[in-house]
């Protein structure tokens, strides 16, 4: 009866260790400065195919507006003079990605006018366009809106002030670090934060119109000031204000 028992117990554990899932890439930010093996910058305004950066946003991101201490990258807005600065990362054609659990473990950065983001656009960006290359944002806050976090996908469906979009309310969200993530399959998208769950996006029907996201996608981490989104009104009392990313792992399912 004994052997039976450890038998089953074997298995299990060995069933329990086969539903893990399994980590395919990640970036811990433990070094002294940013893998630029692993992270592209994006600089400046977006001028002059995309001035403020689509979306009327005010800062200009920059190689100076972050740093990497005690194991996190910390990316810091400022207001400097008469302008805004900030920094956007990227991991275009580095580490791009198609399918499996996308998750950052972060502390925010709060006040009216900051815009801080864990999220990712499809590789085919520069054929396509956007929005058919389909957009995944894992975690949007908007300074405004205490305790709130979003959720949203863009499509050609449906993008912009009609993107499939879910708003949740977390009390305090904004104190210490907490996990964010998207579960990717072929059949769905399920957004988290905690490990709970909060959107999931799942269209029968999945023609392009509405499922730009059978192909690779990368990442970008960043935080903006003001925009239509994140603005218009900034305070200009809350700054500096740092945004701070512990890892970005992405695991297969």
């Amino acid at each position: 009866m004994k052997n039976l028992f450890l038998l089953f117990a074997l298995v299990v554990l060995s069933s329990c260790k086969a539903q893990q899932p399994q980590l395919v890439w990640s970036d811990e930010f433990n070094g002294e400065e940013l893998d630029l093996t692993a992270w592209n910058f994006e600089l400046g305004d977006g001028c002059p195919n995309l001035c403020g950066w689509g979306n009327n946003e005010r800062q200009i991101y920059t190689k100076e507006n972050h740093r990497l201490e005690d194991g996190k990258l910390i990316i810091t807005a400022k207001k400097e003079g008469d302008r805004y600065t900030s920094t956007r990362i990227t991991t275009k054609g580095k580490h791009e990605f198609q399918y499996g659990r996308m998750e950052a473990r972060a502390k925010l950065a709060i006040g009216q006018g900051i815009w801080p983001a864990f999220w990712m656009l499809g590789t085919d960006i520069k054929q396509v366009g956007w929005p058919a290359s389909g957009e995944i944002d894992i975690l949007e806050y908007v300074g405004r809106e205490e305790d709130m976090v979003y959720t949203t996908l863009h499509v050609p469906a449906g993008h912009g002030d009609s993107a499939f979009s879910k708003k949740t309310k977390f009390e305090a969200i904004e104190e210490g670090y907490h996990t964010y993530a998207a579960e990717w399959s072929p059949e769905q998208i399920e957004f988290f934060v905690d490990d709970q769950s909060v959107f999931i996006y799942s269209p029968e029907d999945k023609t392009n119109e509405v499922w730009p996201f059978d192909q690779p996608f990368y990442f970008i981490i960043n935080m903006a000031i003001g925009g239509n989104f994140g603005g218009p009104e900034v305070d200009d009392r809350i700054f500096p204000q740092e945004f701070s990313i512990d890892y970005v792992r992405v695991y297969k399912l």
